[in-house]
């Protein structure tokens, strides 16, 4: 089959108390305006992020600081997948088969340039695919999305590509749509920083630590974006962000509280985020079972939403949102018991095992609205059970270290806050992740279970979401790396002179082209 489409796009009362008073920011006296362009400018559109991209790399895409930028603005995929509906659509490849069990056939659309005016045709997807999967570059997409997968790769012309795996896989077309398309010549052995790409934005300027700027690409083969130019800023305070939206200081700002005061220029919506405690369950205490569930015990999901997120999530009992295939309904929350984790904690000091070892519990700075209020809740709760918690708040960057492997040596025990957004709406992105053995975010996993899921990879349709969802309901008892904290939900400033409606992808991918200045029609994509 092929596809053608056209493109759319009880907390204890007093520790939560404590938690939550004192963290008004001041948010007056925000004055950022849009300088570069002489004031203001209704042909750029402002945007404020949470913190600055710690790359423009595009094999770094699935990197939500990443992908918020460049996805389907400065580079685009051959495939991208509607966040409303879950389908694939049309995108720098026009049509898709599979050509034989282990092939798929891709067709690339004529007439497409990059923004330095070089044609990309086939061989340029097949350099890109083979950069982001089969280099050495050590791409959180490959990681991310294709494991230890080695693509084979052939054009037989400049419109046609090729791509084999070793084994038959069904979704392939999916895992393509997370490559985005850069030219035949991008450095295979070291990452781009600003990279040249085929969307409708070219990268104009970036003032690190200061503005990243685009401007609209005069060779994009598509329809023309509404706004000429746009103006990334980032301020880490959500109370700051939503002052600029009030003050109309900026167009869009991101990653919201309740609480930040963006009042009635602030729009709810359905992200695909999960939050979830991640344990090195290799290191002592965290390597025995019942330190692990004496965690989960602990955490109190429903107070944390209700007092600090108020009420913007969903209590979490696995790792994906529902709409996501493989998402079990039937999986209760873990109950809140401290009793019971200090009982497991007792009970594992008495066997010896160094529970009063330090445990580091890592959070990332602006990682989500509360986050550091989250993570003081966490610690209060950890150590009201006999544990030795100790917070370390990190950049992204640096944070990246401990999600990521190789994990560095020495670490110690920690417990890292993890926010996932499985982007592709298939369970296999978060298992691979998150649950072999080997995958590249995992911190634990066993033979037997990567044989379980290694095989539900292989199924498809019903057999497929079956597989998946024992998968979530076993793991606690085989696995148990994660305490599981919420499903998010997020809110976006919008400034009046914008029309944008956002949807569960907008946390990892906001496509400029969607957003026309008020009143105005949304703009459609040349077939």
């Amino acid at each position: 089959m092929f596809s053608r489409a056209s493109r759319p796009s009880t907390l204890r009362h007093q520790v939560l108390a404590v938690a939550l008073a004192g963290v008004t920011v001041a948010a007056s006296g925000c004055t950022v305006a849009n300088s570069r362009h002489g004031g203001y400018d209704p042909n750029t559109l402002r945007i404020v992020l949470a913190q600055e991209p710690p790359t423009l790399e595009p094999c770094e895409s699935s990197l939500t600081s990443t992908g918020i930028v460049v996805r389907s603005n400065i580079t685009e995929p051959l495939i991208e997948r509607d966040p409303n509906t879950g389908d694939l659509q049309p995108l720098l490849a026009t049509e898709w088969r599979q050509t034989s069990p282990n092939q798929w056939t891709f067709t690339v659309r004529d007439g497409v340039t990059f923004s330095n005016g070089a044609p990309m045709t086939a061989k340029d997807a097949a350099y890109s695919i083979d950069r982001a999967v089969n280099s050495d570059l050590n791409c959180n997409v490959d990681g991310y999305v294709f494991g230890d997968e080695k693509l084979e790769l052939a054009t037989p012309d400049d419109s046609t590509l090729v791509v084999g795996t070793k084994t038959p896989d069904p979704i392939l077309p999916l895992r393509i749509s997370f490559v985005e398309i850069v030219p035949t010549g991008t450095s295979m052995t070291e990452k781009v920083r600003e990279p040249i790409g085929t969307g409708p934005y070219a990268i104009d300027g970036w003032e690190y630590g200061q503005k990243l700027f685009l401007e609209r690409n005069d060779t994009y083969w598509g329809e023309k974006p509404p706004f000429a130019r746009a103006e990334y800023q980032w301020r880490s305070e959500g109370s700051v962000r939503a002052a600029m939206i009030t003050n109309d200081e900026t167009d869009i700002a991101v990653s919201l509280g309740p609480e930040d005061g963006a009042e009635d220029l602030g729009v709810p919506f359905q992200n695909n985020e999960t939050t979830a405690l991640r344990m090195q369950a290799t290191e002592a205490p965290l390597n025995d079972m019942r330190v692990r569930q004496a965690i989960n015990y602990a955490v109190n999901r429903e107070g944390i939403v209700k007092a600090l997120f108020r009420g913007l999530g969903d209590p979490a009992s696995q790792l994906i949102p529902s709409g996501v295939v493989g998402y079990n309904a039937d999986l209760p929350l873990w109950p809140h018991d401290p009793d019971k984790a200090k009982q497991l904690i007792d009970e594992a000091r008495a066997d010896g095992v160094p529970v009063d070892t330090e445990i580091r519990l890592i959070g990332r700075t602006a990682q989500f609205p509360k986050i550091s209020e989250t993570i003081e809740v966490l610690q209060s709760e950890f150590s009201e059970i006999g544990l030795n918690v100790k917070i370390e708040m990190m950049d992204t960057s640096n944070q990246l270290l401990y999600q990521l492997r190789p994990f560095p040596e020495g670490a110690g025990p920690y417990v890292l806050m993890i926010m996932h957004g499985n982007q592709a709406g298939d369970a296999a992105f978060t298992m691979d992740q998150y649950m072999l053995s080997d995958g590249a975010q995992a911190s634990y996993g066993t033979p037997e279970f990567d044989k379980k899921i290694r095989a539900a990879e292989e199924l498809t349709g019903q057999q497929r979401q079956e597989a998946f969802a024992k998968l979530f309901a076993e793991e606690p008892q085989e696995i148990m790396s994660m305490a599981y904290l919420a499903h998010m939900k997020g809110i976006l400033g919008k400034s009046p002179r914008v029309d944008y409606t956002p949807n569960s992808a907008t946390g990892d991918e906001m496509r400029l082209a969607e957003m026309t200045p008020a009143g105005s029609t949304t703009p459609t994509v040349a077939q």
